[in-house]
């Protein structure tokens, strides 16, 4: 009867097989197709591999049944009526059995995996009866006199060399179907050739300064992408084998197998993305042409890596060892700690380095994108395993948010104590007003990431503190107590513009010329008021700040006129023309007056030719405004006394002052032709 039984339960367990064997085959057939998506690929991995699960666990049950007619006979000789046993003879058959099918492959040098799916399969199935025999025996609680002892330290011996070469098999099967890192992921041009982004005031004071601080071109909102980073058709083999060695306790030993080949696949990974290992000491002493390239590609790679390469890496351990499971966290962080650590090490020596003004924006670069990254890096650590990177990574974080607040503040206070020395000839924008203001207008484009910064940064006011303050620096600061998206950016931004101004205002006092120093000031709060105008900056300071700026420039005009026009057009006026006691006009004063209008206007002229006014509107309009105050005063008292004036006496008609005017402030001093001597 017990021989009908399991005869019985054999046949059902061929037929059961047979299906598995089928459905096995409908999951390879389905996952040869290259169109499938990520999520389908990873179902079919994981089906396969429990159908893979289900054939070991139908091949055991049928061993404890017995495969043949003797296993049967064996067990009908066990007394009825107590608990089932194998007796010696089966035991000693059984391990015989086992142990030739694992040593056979001892003396065979060819990888097992490569030899075919069957020979695999009866590899993990002999290597998976050792463990169950093992177990089976331990149970017993033998003593070592008993029979029994010696074939469970066989068995030990056994299943100790089928698990080094399924180590072996594993190392194996995980290099060879390495799949190739995907083209699009690893394209990258050339940081060499971009110019440098400067170092100096002056090289960065251009307005396309701020064009060349612009974002690279990597989106911020780069998505992640899960690819195959191991062969899909092994996974399946992979997790038999990871599971047969943890249920057999050799969890960590497969775990450092697993970590040591990983660990070297993303090293590869760094290598092809160019991210080369270096040392804090290595980036300090790095000319900044050089760290300005390894910089971009830092913020390039660094994307591409945790995104992309290290969830798949996560992907591909949760495939193996189950996903959520202690042991994939585990060999997930193992694997991949050292290649984060890498990028991160490059990180902490940039928040370290000297806080030059030229690279703030690279490191607002990299901090918004680790940053944008950590919500990424948390879900990939979320375990205690993985808190150590995570830390890291916050760390890092946090030293580069640092780096970027003294960075600011340290500018700021360079700005606020650079000397007034030799004074820009003709009284154009200042380097240092172009410099600044266009690295306001670049930082501008960082105004979440700065804002979070500068939020809790308390800072001594050097305006409110000098004795020079401008007198609209408290207005400027209290037309902002309720900025809007970006407060604390505001309340910096409009101090650091009051320090600009203070700076500029001692700079002017280098001109000996009164109406030179009201012509600098006007250039260069017109030129700040146009750039808080024209760009993002407008959002930031607000219109009020530009109306009140637009005055000030607009006073400084009314001054540079009265302190240059003033002397001269009191020469236009018919005081000191009549002779003494009488109310004739006398023709040798009206004479004198024209020749002293005449001398002085060429004063100016060969003096204010060479002064300048960058901007083309402000130029004209100030000649227009020049012109319809002196113009039309010389015309009117030519007309008023034209009866007192021979032509000979009259050097230049009103046309001729009016194209004269028309050659100032393009710095080029020029002479009149021919001019009166005196």
């Amino acid at each position: 009867m017990a021989e009908e039984e399991s005869v019985k339960m054999i046949r059902e367990l061929e037929r059961e097989e047979d299906l598995i064997a089928a459905a096995r085959h409908i999951v390879e057939a389905l996952g040869s197709n290259k169109n499938l998506t990520s999520d389908t690929k990873k179902i079919l991995a994981d089906l396969g591999s429990r159908l893979s699960s289900m054939n070991i666990e139908n091949e055991k049950e049928e061993r404890m049944i017995g495969k043949n007619e003797s296993d049967i006979d064996d067990e009908e000789a066990v007394n009825e009526g107590e608990e089932e046993e194998e007796g010696v003879g089966v035991i000693e058959k059984r391990i015989g059995l086992i142990q030739e099918k694992i040593m056979k492959w001892e003396e065979d040098e060819s990888m097992i995996w490569d030899s075919g799916p069957e020979e695999a399969s009866e590899y993990l199935n002999a290597a998976n009866e050792a463990r169950i025999l093992i177990e089976k025996l331990e149970s017993m609680h033998l003593s070592k006199e008993d029979q029994e002892y010696k074939f469970l330290q066989r068995a030990h011996s056994v299943l100790q060399t089928a698990m080094t070469r399924l180590e072996e098999e594993f190392s194996h099967l995980l290099i060879q179907n390495r799949q190739p890192f995907e083209p699009e992921y690893v394209s990258f041009r050339s940081s060499e050739e971009d110019a440098a982004d400067g170092n100096s005031f002056v090289s960065l004071g251009d307005d396309s300064f701020e064009e060349s601080l612009r974002r690279d071109s990597v989106s911020r909102a780069a998505e992640e992408h899960v690819i195959d980073l191991v062969h899909p058709d092994v996974i399946p083999d992979l997790r038999c084998i990871a599971s047969l060695l943890f249920a057999s306790n050799y969890a960590k030993e497969c775990s450092q197998v697993y970590t040591i080949v990983r660990r070297d696949a993303l090293d590869e990974c760094l290598f092809i993305l160019e991210m080369e290992r270096l040392s804090i000491e290595d980036v300090l002493k790095m000319e900044w042409n050089t760290l300005n390239s390894k910089i971009k590609r830092w913020i390039w790679a660094v994307k591409i890596f945790v995104r992309v390469y290290l969830a798949s890496e996560r992907w591909l351990s949760d495939q193996i060892f189950g996903e959520g499971e202690p042991a994939s966290q585990v060999s997930f962080v193992d694997a991949s700690k050292a290649s984060i650590l890498q990028l991160l090490n490059f990180g902490e020596a940039m928040s370290i380095g000297p806080h030059k003004p030229e690279k703030l924006f690279r490191i607002l670069n990299m901090y918004e994108v680790l940053a944008g990254l950590m919500p990424d890096i948390d879900a990939l650590y979320p375990d205690e395993a993985g808190s150590s990177v995570k830390f890291e990574c916050h760390e890092v974080l946090d030293r580069l948010g640092d780096c970027v607040r003294i960075t600011f503040l340290e500018f700021k206070s360079v700005v606020d104590s650079n000397p007034s020395v030799t004074p820009l000839v003709g009284g154009g924008i200042h380097p240092l007003a172009r410099y600044v203001m266009n690295y306001l207008r670049t930082l501008a484009d960082y105004g979440e990431a700065l804002n979070h910064l500068l939020k809790d940064q308390e800072e001594e006011d050097a305006i409110s503190s000098s004795p020079d303050t401008s007198p609209g620096t408290e207005e400027d600061n209290k037309s902002h107590e309720s900025p809007g998206r970006f407060p604390s950016m505001a309340r910096q931004f409009l101090s650091f513009a009051s320090v600009l101004e203070n700076n500029l205002e001692e700079k002017s006092k280098s001109y000996k010329e009164t109406s030179l120093q009201h012509l600098f000031l006007m250039n260069n709060l017109h030129y700040m008021a146009e750039k808080v105008k024209g760009s993002e900056l407008r959002i930031i300071f607000g219109d009020e700040w530009i109306r009140k700026h637009n005055w000030k420039f607009q006073q400084h005009a009314m001054k540079y006129e009265r302190a240059s026009w003033s002397s001269i057009l009191s020469l236009l006026k018919d005081e000191g023309i009549h002779a003494p006691g009488s109310n004739s006009v006398s023709k040798t004063l009206l004479k004198e007056k024209l020749r002293s209008f005449y001398l002085g206007f060429e004063d100016i002229y060969r003096i204010q030719t060479g002064w300048s006014i960058p901007d083309v509107q402000l130029r004209e309009d100030l000649r227009i405004s020049i012109s319809q105050n002196l113009i039309q005063a010389y015309r009117t008292f030519v007309g008023r006394h034209n009866s007192h004036i021979s032509d000979r006496n009259i050097r230049y008609t009103a046309d001729d002052l009016e194209n004269y005017l028309l050659d100032f402030f393009e710095n080029s001093q020029k002479l009149l032709q021919n001019p009166l001597r005196r």
